[in-house]
């Protein structure tokens, strides 16, 4: 499936084939194959369309039944398949002027040519009435309209319908829109009526490389292989289970960039197709820039067929696209993440009263887009929400409509939701163990229950793969860990004992009955002091090594800057520096014994020169800052209520000296979260000169998309009562499982 895309071929685009005379002799069809397989593929009902069609595409079935007639008429063979098509049309005739059903592209203009033609071959249509007249009307009206804007976008359109018109049609115009494979837009009835009219040896190449490849009857749309495959790796992206298949992913990304490079026009000249391409090589690291997207600015996407035709899925994976920054200031994915973002939500507006929604398959995915971006979203919740609204039966509609088992895969919905399922059993497993641990720890006495959900939470619905168990578990016990040293500091230690806390932690081995000065400072080191231990030896044996003294110092690092923290608030130094606050809050924010712990067990091995690298050193404190922004501008206001002044937006407003407002202070810090945030994922992807394994980086970009989730709405960790938030997270990786419509 991976080597071969897989589209069903189209009655309609095979008539237009059909009727193609043969240049030695004009008596006879050029193709008789296709000829015959419109004898051999008439529907029970007279039709000629796809089996099993919907009932909103009766517009589509028309279309090509009537072309399909008109083909044999033309040759003069089927008198009995063109009755029954006649009979077929002049049943389902009120279909084609029914604003309810589903327009394939151009069924206006293409649809009263295809009449007139029928008139002009005495074919008795069945229409009845003046219905001929009113359908000529309505092209008419169109054409109008469309010279009339005198856009590049609308003659892209009219060359993509070129069949549509005829002698009548400009072909030189149409000839600007060939493409280097010989077709008019990759359509094969436009190209078959091109080299009809006009005997085009380069769009005869293309309808000869078409038949050669399909042999008998040809579909609506060719070349699709680069979009087909892309949407396969989305797909499997999307309902989890990519990782099942690495290397078929593997050859279609470097296949896609290899076309990249070489400017195909099947990328390039393709709005989605270079969207989603960008997106997927983007974060899989390899080498693409933005600029290639600024080929679909707004004012040259609006001269493509897509930008007239207002192609919802074209700008929905432009706007996905544009969520993929790297850099900053990057002018291109700024402008483009606007506009199409106005657009989308222009598209919502008017699709809740669309009686298609139900149809559309692209409502869920604008929604979602518009209020989830690429970091805020958690990867166990994206996998459930795609399986649910994953089509197994899904058609698209060109001229015609048509599938692909590429697009719509029901073995893949099958393994994503087994998957999903085993997922949900493992979680639950887990789960029971964690709380065990932390009944035996006696943390139970120590947090409160949200903390104790929130922190195994966050690591299950980002640390998906059932391998990571060990990772998810050390993130969540080691999390809740940090929450009661956090505690301590911050509220219920004393002075004493919080320097005591730190010396016993500095010295590691010592008889902690004498020399701690409290039960609370001995039942908290000795609570680090199994935990690290604990999670040391685990990791050891996927390192190869010991790591026990690694994860003592981010510990001691940690309880040093928490305590500088106290110090400040109790007035005993003098207030910070900014760029000193930024240093100690990185560490304080207490992502290490989380994040360290965590790269050790997600499989590679990490040499010592690794860990002791500045490309690690700089990863590390760009998520550690990057949470320490979100985390100060969520709690400001909570702080502030507290009268704690050791806040790095109140800090900055001291140092300001009311030069700046609240509201600017806390403007320039949201805009260095999505700095801090671009860096890191630009860090992540990199693959040139980089010395961290992939999947080590890819812990780092999971741990700010969990911060995101945290902080950017809900302050989940001081919260008193879990938020419905969490409360749904919880059903999805333990309890709901998935039911599929049938």
């Amino acid at each position: 499936m991976f080597d071969k895309v897989e589209l069903s071929v189209s009655s309609y685009d095979t008539a237009w084939v059909a009727m193609i005379p043969s240049p030695s002799s004009p008596q006879a069809p050029m193709f008789p194959q296709t000829l015959n397989w419109l004898l051999e593929n008439q529907q029970n009902d007279g039709s000629w369309s796809l089996p099993d069609r919907h009932e909103l595409l009766t517009k589509d079935s028309l279309l090509s039944t009537l072309a399909s007639v008109l083909a044999l008429k033309h040759w003069g063979v089927g008198e009995q398949r063109i009755n029954r098509g006649l009979g077929y049309i002049e049943s389902n005739i009120a279909a084609a002027d029914d604003d309810k059903q589903l327009s394939s592209i151009g069924f206006d203009i293409i649809f009263s040519h295809l009449i007139e033609r029928a008139q002009s071959q005495d074919l008795n249509l069945p229409l009845g009435g003046n219905v001929s007249e009113k359908f000529i009307r309505k092209r008419d009206l169109e054409l109008q309209s469309g010279w009339g804007s005198k856009s590049e976008g609308w003659k892209a359109y009219v060359a993509y319908i070129s069949e549509g018109f005829g002698k009548s049609q400009n072909w030189e115009m149409a000839k600007k829109f060939q493409r280097k494979n010989g077709s008019l837009l990759n359509s094969p009835a436009a190209t078959a009526a091109q080299y009809t009219y006009t005997n085009n040896a380069h769009s005869l190449d293309y309808l000869l490389s078409l038949l050669d490849k399909y042999e008998n009857a040809v579909p609506t749309i060719y070349p699709l292989d680069v979009y087909a495959r892309l949407q396969m790796v989305d797909n499997l992206e999307k309902l989890g289970i990519d990782r099942h298949f690495k290397e078929e992913i593997g050859n279609v990304l470097d296949d896609t960039w290899r076309k990249w490079q070489q400017e195909e026009d099947e990328i390039v000249l393709e709005p989605t197709t270079c969207a989603i391409a960008f997106r997927l090589l983007c974060l899989h690291g390899y080498d693409v820039c933005s600029g290639a997207l600024d080929r679909f600015s707004k004012d040259k996407f609006c001269n493509t067929i897509q930008g007239y035709l207002k192609d919802v899925e074209a700008v929905l994976e432009l706007h996905k696209a544009s969520h993929i920054v790297l850099h900053s200031n990057d002018s291109v994915l700024e402008e483009l993440n606007s506009w199409t973002g106005l657009i989308l939500q222009e598209y919502l507006s008017s699709s809740s009263t669309s009686t298609h929604q139900l149809y559309n398959h692209f409502d869920h995915e604008v929604t979602f887009a518009l209020r989830f971006p690429h970091h805020a979203y958690l990867d166990f919740i994206f996998n459930r929400r795609s399986i649910k609204h994953y089509k197994v039966d899904q058609k698209r509609t060109l001229k015609s409509s048509y599938s692909s088992l590429n697009l719509a895969n029901k073995e893949f919905l099958k393994l994503g939701t087994e998957d999903f399922s085993h997922h949900q059993s493992l979680f639950r497993e887990e789960f029971d163990l964690y709380n065990q641990w932390v009944m035996q720890s006696g943390l139970e006495r120590l947090v409160s229950k949200t903390k104790v959900a929130y922190n195994y939470f966050s690591a299950a619905a980002t640390l998906t793969s059932p391998e990571l168990r060990e990772a998810r578990l050390a993130w969540a016990k080691q999390g809740l860990v940090g929450c009661v040293v956090d505690d301590f500091f911050d509220v219920s230690g004393t002075e004493k004992e919080q320097i005591n806390l730190v010396n016993l932690m500095d010295k590691w081995d010592v008889d902690v009955s004498k020399e701690s000065c409290s039960e609370t400072v001995k039942m908290i080191f000795l609570l680090l002091k199994r935990s690290i231990c604990e999670t040391a030896a685990i990791a050891s044996k996927v390192q190869g090594r010991s790591v026990l003294n690694h994860l003592i110092q981010i510990w001691v690092d940690l309880l040093r800057c928490e305590l500088k923290e106290a110090e400040w608030g109790r007035g005993k130094c003098s207030v910070p520096s900014i760029e000193e606050c930024e240093r100690n809050g990185s560490v304080s924010m207490a992502l290490g014994p989380i994040m360290i712990p965590v790269m050790y067990l997600v499989g590679p091995k990490l040499p010592q020169a690794v860990i002791e690298s500045d490309e690690y050193n700089h990863l590390f404190e760009l998520v550690s800052l990057h949470g320490r922004y979100l985390n100060d501008i969520n709690g400001y206001q909570r702080e502030k209520d507290q009268g704690k002044l050791i806040n790095l937006i109140s800090l900055r407003l001291k140092h300001c000296c009311g030069e700046k407002s609240e509201q600017e202070i806390i403007k320039e810090m949201e805009s260095k979260i999505d700095e801090t945030r671009k860096e890191v994922l630009r860090l992540v992807v990199q693959k040139e000169g980089s010395i961290i394994p992939y999947e080590v980086k890819d812990v780092y970009w999971k741990m700010c998309r969990a911060l995101y989730l945290v902080y950017k709405k809900d302050d989940v960790i001081h919260a008193k009562k879990m938020p419905d938030e969490m409360l749904n997270i919880k059903d999805v990786l333990l309890s709901d499982p998935i039911i599929l419509d049938s």
